[in-house]
């Protein structure tokens, strides 16, 4: 091993990889390499313009604006956020990641609804959802889905007892669609699918959440600007990983890429996502991974959440406004599920989020699970066809139509497979555990940190999230400064990013 430079080279090119990489950098070390598959840096982390307008087909949000989310601070330092999202009031509100936006409320009978009529059941999921936190009561429900409807049934019917049936049902109807726009935090088709104890894993921190004014890729351009221009190799996908290679004299890791060129390194730091590691893990790796890792690597979920920007010629909403719910009016069975993906899958949009600020008028519409999966499949036409059924239905005005539109589509993006991760039935904490742990395991002879995992679906509670990942990133680029500074000190390993 080149204890004084050893060759480290990073997996691709998104926020953990760039972080390792930068953490790495700053702490001396002179022999690290990104190889990124596509030709841009980011990963999921992709904004675009719809016109005029900045719209984010990846990340969309900072999740957590405070002083313990390392993200915030970082675009905090590098000047990338609005001076609102910094005001100590803004750090200090606990949301939950529910933001309070001010909403306006359609009905499938094309009626516009009081915002203060719905609150009952805004408040009622809020509440729901809250108390989705480990419980002696909970024992009975395995997942997220089946605690909030059994447990809404029996609250609504005290609380509700009151209200006549017509304002029952619609209230039942609101839940739904609370449901479904739920489903796209989680990345999934169902909230059933969502394990109820798993989903407490997940650490919320305080803050409004906020947006990047000039795109999140600003980020990612400031984190670049502090490598070298030359540390990372585009376009250039990664066939194979051999560790434990005793053929390859000094080094004990070769990467092989998929133009049939061979990298030798001393450590290999993987952060793709969770869905390419499922579909490709057999022969991203030889070895094979150990069983315990592939084990959990088929546990945890990995789902899609798209978004369909639309642009129309004047609103149709509130000034104010910020976020539009729709409601069906068949929907009191409190279900986030369509029945007929391929005739029905655009009453999985629940919710439009209003892009603001713009000159431009733009509504996002959030989908997830099959039915995002099914819409990536259909030509651009058909989707704006179906959003202006969509929205002739709510508001009963035919006169409106989309400008144009724009849809994110990553379950087809072969890099990815889908868009984050999420506890599935059975998952637990041991399990984003054996995605974090480095190869060869601990107690084998060989060369010890061959092989690092990095990424959001290897932090055990920020998984899913931005912030997530970065720290993933440095966790593995500390892994291996804390490893050398014992071994030969190379630079200084306290320095921060």
């Amino acid at each position: 091993m080149a204890a004084k430079d050893p060759k480290i080279v990073i997996v691709g090119c998104g926020i953990s990889g760039i972080s390792a990489a930068l953490r790495l950098f700053k702490a001396g070390f002179r022999h690290v390499r990104i190889l990124e598959a596509t030709e841009n840096t980011g990963g999921r982390i992709k904004t675009a313009k719809l016109g005029s307008t900045i719209t984010e087909i990846g990340a969309t949000y900072i999740h957590g604006p405070s002083e313990e989310n390392p993200l915030f601070c970082l675009a905090r330092d590098y000047g990338l956020l609005d001076p609102q999202v910094l005001t100590p009031e803004n750090q200090a509100m606990d949301v939950y990641e529910y933001p309070p936006w001010v909403g306006n409320w359609f009905s499938s009978s094309g009626q516009r609804l009081s915002a203060e009529s719905m609150d009952p059941a805004l408040e009622m999921f809020l509440e729901l959802t809250y108390d989705t936190h480990p419980s002696e009561n909970h024992e009975e429900c395995a997942s997220v889905g089946h605690f909030i409807r059994s447990q809404a049934k029996l609250r609504t019917a005290e609380k509700w007892k009151d209200k006549d049936e017509a304002t029952r049902q619609l209230l039942l109807c609101a839940l739904s669609t609370m449901l479904k726009f739920e489903c796209c935090g989680s990345a999934t088709t169902s909230m059933d699918e969502i394990d109820l104890a798993g989903f407490s894993m997940y650490k919320d921190l305080s803050g409004v959440d906020c947006t990047f004014p000039n795109g999140y890729e600003g980020l990612i351009q400031s984190l670049m600007s502090e490598l070298p221009a030359d540390l990372v190799t585009y376009n250039c996908p990664v066939r194979c990983v051999h560790w434990n290679d005793k053929e390859s004299g000094e080094n004990t890791v070769t990467v092989e890429c998929d133009d049939g060129k061979r990298i030798a390194a001393d450590h290999v730091i993987v952060t793709v996502p969770l869905g390419y590691l499922k579909k490709h893990h057999s022969t991203l790796f030889c070895p094979l991974l150990p069983a315990h890792k592939l084990h959990s690597i088929q546990k945890i979920g990995f789902g899609t959440t798209d978004k369909i920007y639309v642009e129309f010629e004047s609103p149709w909403w509130d000034a104010d406004c910020e976020v539009i719910y729709l409601v069906w009016k068949d929907e009191e069975d409190i279900s986030d599920r369509v029945s007929d993906i391929s005739k029905s899958w655009i009453k999985k949009i629940s919710v439009f989020t209003v892009i603001k600020p713009s000159e431009s008028h733009i509504l996002c519409g959030w989908i997830c699970g099959h039915e995002a999966e099914y819409m990536e499949t259909l030509p651009e036409d058909e989707i704006r066809r179906s959003i202006t059924e969509l929205v002739h239905t709510f508001t009963g005005n035919s006169a409106i139509t989309p400008k144009r539109i724009l849809c994110s589509r990553w379950f087809n993006d072969p890099w990815t497979c889908g868009s984050y991760c999420h506890p599935a039935i059975g998952c637990s904490a041991q399990d984003l555990e054996h995605m974090m742990e480095p190869l060869p395991p601990k107690g084998e002879k060989s060369q010890p940190l061959q092989v690092l995992f990095a990424g959001e679906a290897t932090h055990p509670c920020y998984y899913s999230s931005v912030h997530g990942a970065l720290l993933t990133g440095w966790r593995e680029a500390d892994r291996l400064i804390t490893h050398y500074s014992s071994i030969s000190p190379c630079g200084d390993s306290n320095q921060k990013l």
